[in-house]
């Protein structure tokens, strides 16, 4: 019997629609290490990977024991949103996929809407999702917490348990881990997974692909 189609896509954007991790990540660790938090490229994916700015830095100021510095998410925002402009790409092979997905989607992300417009539309991705976005901005306990999907299947009027998610990074999946539901999902190589009702597979970032060993495909 063929799984049933799912009332909504709900996508994750940095890393899953657009390759904008490796940049985001490299501005962030040399911006800590430039405010005495040394840091590297792989410790910044290891650690921060799927997590909202304000949310990183509350991390950093809690194990420094003090403040960064006045200006330190702006300069980095500002810094990460010129990159953005200048190197951003879709993931290899996304737009082709989302072609052929004829099931509702949007996208619910950690970072801002206005980083979502520009990452989208930078890429040409915006014309697959309109005004579909939704932000951690919108809840009030972003990822790893599972208030953002539930925030999107609501806006979108699809009930939890018939929606799918599509994550690359453990704060992603941990979100809806915590829900009640069991997920299935994808491997890197686009292999089904327990029966996974999701119609794609995205490759996870190798720099964190211990850490989740696949791209999921997350019924609520």
């Amino acid at each position: 019997m063929s799984p049933r189609a799912p009332a909504l896509i709900i996508f994750d954007s940095d890393g899953v629609l657009v390759d904008s991790e490796p940049i985001a990540n490299r501005i962030l660790a040399a911006h800590l290490d430039a405010a005495g938090y040394p840091c590297t490229f792989a410790q910044s994916v290891e650690r921060f990977v799927g997590r909202a700015l304000s949310s990183i830095i509350a991390m950093v100021e809690e194990d420094r024991g003090r403040p960064l510095p006045d200006g330190f998410y702006d300069a980095v925002q500002d810094a990460t949103f010129a990159a953005l402009r200048d190197e951003l790409k879709p993931v290899p092979g996304v737009a082709d996929a989302l072609d052929r997905i004829a099931a509702p989607k949007c996208v619910a992300s950690s970072g801002r809407i206005e980083k979502l417009d520009l990452t989208l539309g930078v890429t040409g991705l915006r014309g697959h999702f309109g005004d579909r976005l939704f932000s951690a901005t919108m809840v009030r306990r972003g990822k790893p917490r599972p208030d953002l999907f539930l925030l999107a299947a609501a806006r979108m009027g699809a009930a939890p348990a018939d929606c799918v998610v599509v994550e690359d990074s453990v704060p992603g999946v941990a979100a809806h881990k915590a829900l009640p539901r069991a997920y299935h999902g994808h491997d890197r190589a686009g292999k089904g997974v327990a029966g996974s009702a999701a119609p794609v597979g995205f490759r996870c970032q190798a720099d964190h692909a211990s850490a989740a060993e696949f791209t999921v495909g997350c019924k609520l």
